[in-house]
């Protein structure tokens, strides 16, 4: 099946599984999804992942992750930059989110990197979506 945003179905499916409270959620694999779930999983986001074969395209499976309470650490996702409007930052203009409690994934020269990254390198790029 193809999509025209596979990040926002990314993103949709994690949300999804998050209030349904599921434990993890299956999302079709591509090396920028890869990414997108080492950074989640390096900020603390999920508990892990891992990237399963199916003789296919592969599945990435995110294992969800929650507070003691039973709530979701994540709390929002949201697709900044879309295939028909493409959102691109400086070095100077990287957004912070929530005042820094969430996390900007950009699309850098250097690879897949938080907000905070890119500030360290120095580098901007294509804003995908938020974290929080």
């Amino acid at each position: 099946m193809s999509f025209s945003d596979p990040i926002a179905d990314m993103l949709t499916r994690v949300r999804n599984a998050n209030k349904a409270r599921k434990e993890s959620v299956d999302i079709p694999a591509s090396k920028l999804k890869l990414e997108l779930a080492r950074v989640m999983k390096e900020q603390g986001f999920v508990k892990t992942f891992k990237a399963l074969d199916d003789k296919k395209q592969g599945i990435i499976r995110i294992f969800l992750k929650y507070t003691s309470e039973g709530k979701p650490v994540i709390v929002g996702l949201k697709r900044v930059s879309k295939p028909g409007l493409r959102k691109y930052s400086s070095i100077a203009k990287i957004p912070r989110v929530y005042q820094g409690i969430g996390v900007a994934v950009l699309s850098t020269s250097k690879g897949i990197m938080t907000d905070e990254e890119a500030r360290k390198a120095n580098i901007g790029g294509e804003v995908l979506c938020y974290i929080w």
